[in-house]
């Protein structure tokens, strides 16, 4: 049987350690993505005191593409084995304003992050998960846009992730390459992004992290599938 090992970016806390979490607990080795050592430090032995099999931890900081490079020269040479990549890290922008008076500099900071990064640390590893038939998957929000929560700068780098994952399973499956790629919406959480914002309709990182586990888990193959855990209802 292939050992199952998981690399999760922004596990040192929110819905990314939720992930690690309840993968670690069903059977994963866990590898977490982090910016500070100190914070992945406290995950890590947080996440083993849960019994969760922790292999260590990489610095990883989406805005500047030599770190991920060299995160991703880390990686290949310490875990050779990974099996499971999910893009989780990223940045909420401005969510404060509306379009008009959003600032370019946010949108392309938030870019430069939830797209560019997570693009170049995805294409870094593509070779190592394709030797491995490897699963990629995107914790993102849907392209669609809501009327009730719309922040620019942060939906318009999660449109450009999905896009990112449409073409990458048309291509894979072209080409025959060996690798999965979904995206996830968990659907309204409560974590640090939104503020711990906790409305009617929203679920913890608990709960976001086991439905996400068992999900990745269920021995089904979901290439190019844009999957809601919990759907945005819709007011009348």
């Amino acid at each position: 049987m292939k050992e199952k090992t998981v690399l999760v970016t922004g596990a040192n806390k929110g819905i990314g350690f939720g992930i690690a979490k309840h993968l670690g607990l069903s059977g994963w080795k866990v590898i977490i993505g982090a910016r500070d050592g100190q914070r992945a430090t406290k995950a890590i032995s947080e996440l083993k005191s849960a019994g969760v099999d922790v292999l260590g931890w990489v610095n990883i900081e989406l805005r500047d593409l030599d770190n991920i490079e060299q995160a991703a020269k880390e990686i290949q040479e310490k875990y050779a084995g990974l099996t499971l990549l999910v893009n989780n890290a990223g940045i909420p922008g401005d969510m404060s304003v509306d379009s008009e008076h959003t600032e370019i500099s946010d949108i392309r900071a938030t870019l430069d992050v939830n797209f560019i990064g997570t693009f170049a640390l995805t294409k870094a590893l593509l070779p190592l998960l394709a030797n491995n038939s490897g699963r990629i998957a995107n914790i993102t929000v849907p392209s669609d846009i809501s009327p009730y929560w719309h922040p620019l700068a942060y939906v318009a780098s999660k449109a450009a992730q999905n896009a990112m994952m449409g073409v990458m399973a048309i291509e894979f499956q072209q080409s025959n390459t060996p690798v999965e790629i979904i995206s996830i919406h968990p659907g309204p959480t409560t974590t640090d992004l939104n503020g711990n914002m906790a409305l009617p309709g929203f679920h913890d990182i608990e709960t976001v992290g086991q439905k996400t586990a068992e999900l990745i888990n269920d021995g089904h193959n979901h290439q190019g599938e844009f999957i809601e855990l919990y759907p945005i209802v819709k007011e009348d």
